[in-house]
Formats: structure tokens, C-alpha cells, sequence
């Protein structure tokens, strides 16, 4: 028998991380539910978990601090936030964070399990087959997507999932224009403004890992899409 995938659940509303809890064990997860940030990292630093799910607005420790000491000892795990928000700043700052997806309050339970299975597939895909290229040489630069590294000159840049698969699409197509639609539908399963916002924090961030080789180039082409360039 497989064993379940663990989930983290950082909610300081008892009653509904009760029910989350509760719901998510009938599906076959197995949910270690705490109230605040600060038990949410110290579970977190004690067990291995496949993905967390962190509420926004918690006592001691809120969700976008909580995200960023997770991803500052772990670049690769992923995890959504569940918010009661909806305005367009908190959604961009838990993309900044590193956040896979989010799911806003209220939402139904049917939801809430397709958001986590599409970022658990998402992260599988990531961790690409055997004969599937993961190994890139990018002018100075050597990037290992199974690894999620990008490696210059002996020093070791982590990159998120998002990241690495964002770059290994972009290696993919090098030279060639990445339509922005695909890599939105393979990345987060959906293309609409908040998504395509988001991405355009990833190419921010790649831009600025490859910046010190001035031959490459990740250049917008309007209205499409992005293309690597290496002259």
C-alpha cells in the first residue's frame, strides 16, 4: 500500500481546520492540523510533510512569514495558502512567497481537493522520468531540474518548483517563442489575470539568477509569450 500524503494544516480557526482535518483523512491524506505560525514551523522542522497548507491571517506568526522561513529551509516543498482575502496584493505576495496555488474563503471541499492534487501533480511532473531531459547548459550556467539548482561557478542557486519547471519549459523552447498560454495551462492548470501576474514574478526572478551572463536573455514577446535567448 502507498503511503498517504502528509499534509501540514496551519488554520487558527479550530472548528473549520477541524473539518478540513476530518475531511481531508476520509480522502486519504493523513492531516497534522496546528493553530498558528509558530506551531505550524516548529511541526514543520520535526516531520516531513508532502505539502502545507497555510492560512493567511494567523496570531504569532501569519502565513507569509511562516511561507518564507519554510522556503528558506526548504526551496522544493510545496504549498497553497487559504485565505479569507481576495484582494489582488495578498494574492501577488503569496506568489512572491513561493506559494504553488491558493484557495480563497469560503470554498468548497470538492475545490479544495482538485487545487491540492493539481499541485501535487504538478510537483510530481517536476521531478522529471529518467529519459526525460532535466540537465541544461545555459551559457555559464548549469541547471538541474530534478535538482532544482542552478550552479555558477561552484556557488548553488535553489530554485522553487515553480521555478525550475518555469526554466526547463523555457529550455526547453530555446530560441523559440514559449507561448504564455501553454506554460500557465501546464504550470497552474488554468490562464487567467491573477496566474498570468504571478508568472511574470517567475521571469522576474529568473531574469535575475541569469543576469550575470550577459549573452542570455529572457525576452517578453507581446501578446505571446516568452523566449529564451542565448547569443
Amino acid at each position: 500500500m502507498a503511503p498517504k500524503i502528509k499534509i501540514l494544516l496551519v488554520e487558527d480557526d479550530l472548528n473549520l481546520g477541524t473539518i478540513l482535518k476530518e475531511f481531508l483523512a476520509v480522502k486519504g491524506f493523513a492531516v497534522s492540523h496546528v493553530l498558528n505560525g509558530e506551531e505550524g514551523f516548529s511541526a514543520f522542522i520535526k516531520e516531513r510533510f508532502d505539502i502545507c497548507l497555510l492560512d493567511v491571517m494567523m496570531p504569532k506568526m501569519d502565513g507569509f512569514t511562516l511561507a518564507r522561513k519554510i522556503r528558506s529551509g526548504n526551496s522544493t516543498i510545496p504549498f497553497l495558502f487559504v485565505t479569507a482575502k481576495s484582494m489582488i496584493d495578498d494574492k501577488m505576495e503569496g506568489f512572491k512567497c513561493g506559494a504553488d496555488d491558493y484557495i480563497t474563503k469560503p470554498f468548497s471541499m470538492e475545490e479544495l481537493i482538485l487545487r491540492i492534487n493539481a499541485v501535487l501533480r504538478r510537483t510530481a511532473s517536476g521531478k522529471a522520468a529518467d529519459n526525460e531531459k532535466t540537465v541544461f547548459e545555459i551559457g555559464i550556467f548549469n541547471f538541474n531540474c530534478r535538482e532544482r539548482t542552478l550552479l555558477l561557478n561552484g556557488a548553488i542557486q535553489k530554485l522553487t518548483s515553480k521555478e525550475s519547471e518555469l526554466l526547463r519549459l523555457l529550455c526547453l523552447n530555446e530560441n523559440k517563442v514559449l507561448e504564455r498560454s501553454e506554460a500557465l495551462t501546464r504550470l497552474w492548470n488554468e490562464d487567467n489575470y491573477f496566474t498570468s501576474r504571478s508568472m511574470d514574478v517567475y521571469i522576474t526572478r529568473l531574469r535575475n539568477y541569469l543576469k550575470p551572463d550577459k549573452s542570455i536573455q529572457i525576452m517578453n514577446v507581446h501578446g505571446t509569450g516568452f523566449k529564451l535567448l542565448h547569443k
